[in-house]
């Protein structure tokens, strides 16, 4: 398969995914209703931050893809898209605050690990997903935060 085409699945993948899930599970009168903390972003924050993120994890994963698609950085690499995937129904749509923060809790640890794991091999990989870590750590903050509110 050509580079160019497994690169262009990885941001179908990643971002169409993402949004995929943002647009069948978007936040309504649950989560409108909901007490949140005074740090809480202007709900229009989310979109383009997320869209922005799920580029570089796409960047992150083709590159892991095309350098070590068997080994252990591809297997987080695909953790952390599960888990990532994972949190919007269990949050919005389930109404699990508390799962939905273990989720969270799980979620930044595999990226750290993605991180510390990639850091030697390919640190460009590795600077990628330090966005991403700083902005799951400020989502579990708020996660936790509407938790112990509600």
């Amino acid at each position: 398969m050509p580079r160019w085409l497994i690169r262009v699945l990885f941001v179908v993948l990643v971002v169409g995914g993402g949004l995929a899930i943002g647009l069948l599970t978007a936040p309504g009168g649950w989560y409108a209703g909901l007490a949140k903390p005074p740090f809480n972003p202007p709900n229009w924050a989310f979109g383009p931050v997320w869209t922005l993120l799920y580029v570089m994890i796409a960047v992150a994963g083709w590159r892991t893809f095309e350098t070590h698609s068997g080994g252990w950085e591809m297997k987080l690499w695909i953790a952390q898209l599960c888990l990532n995937f994972l949190w919007t129904p269990i949050f919005f749509t389930a109404h699990h605050v508390g799962l939905a923060l273990i989720v969270l809790t799980a979620l930044l640890v595999v990226i750290l690990t993605f991180v510390a794991s990639s850091w030697r091999r390919d640190p460009l990989t590795a600077w990628l997903f330090v966005p991403y870590a700083v902005w799951v750590a400020f989502a579990s903050l708020l996660n936790g935060w509407i938790w112990a509110l509600n």
